[in-house]
């Protein structure tokens, strides 16, 4: 039982910080509509699209890591 609840736990913290994560993405818009400092960031980190009243804003190295792990994923699990 005590096993169970630790591997239980661990991937509820997993959750949480993920939905934690993804608030924080949805939000990354509506702040770069109100903040213009935000073109001082670099556009690795944080790429803003404007134009016509339409935002839209994405991180370049965010997509990276995603498609690195994806793919690890795939050949660890396919290539065994």
């Amino acid at each position: 039982m005590d096993m169970e609840g630790g591997w239980y736990r661990a991937f509820t913290w997993m959750g949480l910080i993920l939905i934690v994560l993804g608030f924080f993405l949805i939000l990354i818009p509506y702040v770069a509509r109100y903040l213009p400092s935000v073109e001082k960031i670099p556009p690795i980190i944080l790429y803003v699209y404007r134009r016509d009243g339409f935002y839209f804003a994405t991180s370049p190295l965010l997509i990276v890591i995603s498609l690195i792990s994806i793919l690890a994923f795939l050949f660890g699990r396919y290539l065994r």
